[in-house]
C-alpha cells in the first residue's frame, strides 16, 4: 500500500475536481487527485463534450436535408451511426488526455481509484476489487464526486431499452423510436440529436412548459420549433411508469385530465435530472452535513468541517460545469490563502445545445415580476437580423429584462442561432453593471448574431431602428 502526504486531496477529476487540483498545485500545494475513471470525469468523457459532438452531427444532418435552400443538391444521404458514435468517443479521449497533460505540466499527482475520507485530514484509495491501494494524508480535503441521473422506482432503467443519458450517447444503432421522460436540457439535446437522424421522438414533461427552468417565452418557441421538427410533446403529463417488454418499451402516462395512455417504443431515456453522489464517500464517518444527497457549503465552498470542502454537482444545482470549475477555483484559492471572490449564483449562464439553441443568465421576466420590479423587455426576432437570414437560421430571439427604475439587466434570454456564444457578453454585462443603453450605445460589428442584443436593449427604451 502506498502512503501519500500533502497539501490538498482532490477525489474527483470532473471539471471542478481537476480544475481545484490544478489551481491549488499552481499556487505552490502539493496536491492528489483521486479519480476511479477516466481523467475529466462525467462532462468530458459522458456528458458536455461527447453530446456536443454528437449534436454537431446532428447538425449536419439538419443541413443536409435543408442543402438544397442554399443552392447545394445532394443526392441520397447515407449514415454510417457507429461513426457518429465513434467520433463522439474520439473527441471525449482527446479532451480526457488533455487533463492528463495538465496534471502533468503543473504537477499534479493522479492517483487512480475510489476515494473515501476516513478521517477530515485522509482519505483511503480503493481499487475495483475493493482493496485498499492508496493512504492519503492531507491538510484540506476537496470532495468533488459529481452526480449520476437521478432514478425512480416506477422508471425502471435496465440499460438497455428503458437508458439513461450514457447509454444514450453510445447506442450501437439508431432506434426507430424514443421516449424521453424529461424535458430538461439533457432531454431537450437528446430528443433534438435523435430525432436529426429520423427518429420518431415522444417527449413526456411533467411541467406546463419544456425547458421549465427558462423564460416561458423561450419554453414555447422551443416547443413550436420541435413541433414542426415532427416531436409529439406531451406537457404537464405524469409517467406512471416505465419498463422494458420484449425488445422495446412501454410507457404508461396520465396527462392532465387524468387520462391515460401506454407509449410504445424501442427506446426510453430516463432525463429527469441527477442525484449528487454522497454515498460510500465517508460523509457520516467525518460527520459533513448533507441534506438530500447534497453537500451543505457556504459561500467560500467550506463544509461544516474544517478543511474538508465540496464543490461542483455534489454541492448541489446549478448542475452546470462551468459552475463547478468556479467552485474549484475559489475552494482552490481560499486553502491557499489567496485573496478571491465567491461565486455569484446570479450571474452563471445556462446554455441548451439543440436546435435551435437555448441560453440564458439571470432572471426571467415572471421571476422579475414576482420580485417587484417595475420592468422595461427588449424582445428582438431574428426575423429582423440580417445574419441570420443569411445563414438561413432566421427563427428565434433575445429576449432582455431590465429594471426600469435604474437600467439594470436583471435577465437575458435568447433562442436562436449560435446563442450559447452570444450569452456571455451578457453574463459580462450584469457583472459590470451595465445598463440598457449602456449596451444599446456600445457599437457591435454588422452583419452579426449579437446585434441583436443592442437592438434589444434598444427596444426595451424605445430607440430600435430595425424593428
Amino acid at each position: 500500500m502506498n502512503t501519500h502526504d500533502v497539501d490538498v486531496v482532490v477525489v474527483g477529476s470532473g471539471p471542478g475536481g481537476y480544475v481545484a487540483a490544478i489551481r491549488a498545485s499552481q499556487l505552490g500545494l502539493k496536491t492528489i487527485c483521486v479519480e476511479m475513471d477516466r481523467l475529466g470525469g462525467v462532462c468530458l468523457n459522458w456528458g458536455c463534450i461527447p453530446t456536443k459532438a454528437l449534436l454537431k452531427s446532428a447538425e449536419y444532418m439538419d443541413f443536409l436535408n435543408h442543402s438544397s435552400d442554399f443552392g447545394i443538391e445532394v443526392g441520397e444521404v447515407k449514415v454510417d451511426f457507429s461513426k457518429v458514435i465513434g467520433r463522439s468517443r474520439d473527441v471525449a479521449d482527446r479532451m480526457s488526455n488533455g487533463i492528463k497533460f495538465l496534471f502533468k505540466k503543473y504537477k499534479v499527482q493522479h492517483v487512480q481509484g475510489r476515494g473515501r475520507m476516513t478521517s477530515a485530514n485522509s482519505v483511503e484509495v480503493t481499487n475495483e476489487d475493493g482493496t485498499v491501494t492508496d493512504t492519503i494524508n492531507a491538510k484540506h480535503v476537496v470532495l468533488a464526486t459529481g452526480a449520476t441521473p437521478r432514478q425512480i422506482p416506477n422508471i425502471e432503467v435496465d440499460h438497455k431499452y428503458v437508458i439513461t443519458s450514457t447509454e444514450a450517447l453510445m447506442q450501437p444503432k439508431l432506434p426507430k423510436s424514443l421516449v424521453v421522460i424529461g424535458a430538461g436540457a439533457i432531454g431537450v439535446e437528446f430528443a433534438y440529436f435523435y430525432r436529426a437522424f429520423g427518429v420518431e421522438v415522444t417527449i413526456i414533461e411533467m411541467q406546463k412548459h419544456i425547458l421549465p427552468v427558462e423564460d416561458v417565452d423561450v419554453s414555447k418557441e422551443l416547443a413550436k420549433n420541435f413541433k414542426k421538427a415532427g416531436m409529439k410533446l406531451h406537457n404537464e403529463t405524469k409517467v406512471l411508469s416505465a419498463k422494458p417488454v420484449g425488445e422495446g418499451v412501454e410507457v404508461v402516462i396520465e396527462k392532465k385530465n387524468g387520462e391515460q395512455e401506454t407509449i410504445k417504443a424501442d427506446l426510453a431515456l430516463n432525463a429527469i435530472g441527477v442525484v449528487g453522489n454522497t454515498e460510500n464517500i465517508g460523509l457520516e464517518t467525518v460527520g459533513v452535513k448533507v441534506d438530500r444527497n447534497t453537500i451543505q457549503i457556504d459561500e467560500f465552498c467550506r463544509t461544516n468541517i474544517p478543511n474538508v470542502y465540496a464543490i461542483g454537482d455534489v454541492a448541489g444545482a446549478p448542475w452546470l460545469a462551468h459552475k463547478a470549475s468556479a467552485e474549484g477555483i475559489v475552494a482552490a484559492e481560499v486553502i491557499a490563502g489567496h485573496e478571491t471572490q465567491p461565486v455569484d449564483y446570479n450571474n452563471i449562464p445556462g446554455c441548451t445545445y439543440c436546435h435551435p439553441q437555448v441560453a440564458s443568465v439571470g432572471m426571467t421576466e415572471a421571476k422579475a415580476k414576482e420580485a417587484g420590479y417595475e420592468l422595461k423587455v427588449g424582445k428582438f426576432p431574428f426575423t429582423a437580423n440580417g445574419k441570420a437570414h443569411g445563414i438561413g437560421e432566421a427563427n428565434g430571439f433575445v429576449k432582455l429584462v431590465f429594471d426600469a427604475k435604474y437600467g439594470e439587466l436583471l435577465g437575458a434570454h435568447m433562442i436562436g442561432p449560435d446563442v450559447t456564444e452570444m450569452v456571455n457578453e451578457m453574463v459580462l454585462a450584469r457583472s459590470l453593471e451595465a445598463t440598457g443603453p449602456a449596451i444599446f450605445k456600445t457599437v457591435h460589428a454588422h452583419p452579426t448574431l449579437s446585434e441583436s442584443i443592442m437592438e434589444a436593449a434598444a427596444l426595451a427604451w424605445g430607440e430600435a431602428v430595425n424593428f
